[in-house]
């Protein structure tokens, strides 16, 4: 492919003309999902018709409180299987698959509250997150020749990336002492020992200081920068106009808008989601001024 049309179908600049229009096609997607339902009981917590999450790109999933969000991230990430509908990554089929596997094949993810392991050092949990270890199976433990040259090599890789997340000062610490932004930080460069080219991150704000905020917002660009793909709830609005290239909006389990930032903030259907449908008018319009301009 010329790198003039690779440029143009993958990335930001992939975007550039997409209309906002709630299931619209996308250049290159990397994941896309059909007709996918859950319910818990009675209640339909998700129902997305149609939607293409851009390749190379850095995009939000938004929405008020119980508007199925973490319920379509889970879905997604195979943490949870629909009652109906398909979704792939990669054009791979997705339903069924355990989430270990999908995490094999390139598509890793965090978690609101951290899954790090507190009693384990740093550096042994970064250990952890590689693929394929050798010494995972039972006779090859035994054998330390069998997989000593591939731990020494998992180490480096490990050390490489809390240098970059600014963390290699912790390194033996364990990781039941770290903050909760400190814990986020250590998720996310724990996620890129797998070499991953989609990363989903559940509120990756949530609980973290102000102090770590910017830290976290810089390191998600430059996941984007190397080329990878990033898709993320959250409830931050100012994180998600900073970094964003496109938002998705969910609303009672449906998706109800999808474009840049700016044109999301301002849908009117956004707006009413957030602020309510009355959200524009008086109120109480007969207080101060009845239909003869004064009290009623």
């Amino acid at each position: 492919m010329p790198a003039d049309t690779m440029e143009t179908s993958s990335g930001p600049a992939a975007l550039a003309g997409v209309p906002d229009t709630v299931g619209v096609a996308k250049p290159d997607p990397i994941v896309v999902a059909d007709k996918v339902v859950r319910r818990f009981g009675g209640v339909t917590a998700v129902n997305v018709d149609h939607v293409e999450f851009q390749r190379g790109t850095i995009t939000a999933l938004i929405g008020p409180n119980g508007a199925g969000k973490t319920t379509f991230f889970n879905l997604l990430t195979c943490f949870d299987q629909p009652q109906e509908g398909t979704w792939t990554f990669n054009g791979t089929p997705l339903n069924g698959v355990a989430p270990h596997k999908v995490a094999k094949m390139g598509m890793v993810r965090t978690f609101q509250l951290t899954k790090v392991l507190t009693k384990l050092t740093v550096i042994e949990n970064m250990r952890l997150g590689a693929t394929g270890q050798k010494g995972e199976s039972f006779l090859g433990s035994l054998l330390k020749q069998v997989w000593s040259d591939q731990e020494r090599s998992i180490t480096e890789r490990a050390d490489e990336l809390l240098a970059r997340f600014k963390m290699d000062h912790m390194r033996e610490q364990y990781a039941g002492q770290l903050s909760g932004g400190q814990r986020k930080l250590l998720e996310m460069a724990r996620a890129l020992m797998t070499e991953p080219e989609l990363i989903m991150l559940d509120e990756p704000m949530a609980g973290v200081n102000p102090a770590l905020k910017q830290s976290l917002l810089e390191h998600v660009k430059s996941l984007r920068d190397e080329g990878r793909s990033v898709i993320f709830v959250e409830h931050d609005m100012d994180m998600v106009f900073d970094i964003s290239d496109w938002v998705v909006v969910m609303a009672e389990g449906r998706l109800i808008a999808e474009g840049t930032p700016d044109q999301v903030g301002s849908n009117p259907a956004v707006i009413d989601a957030y602020l309510g449908s009355h959200h524009d008018r008086d109120l109480n319009p007969d207080v101060g001024g009845g239909p003869e301009g004064g009290a009623s």
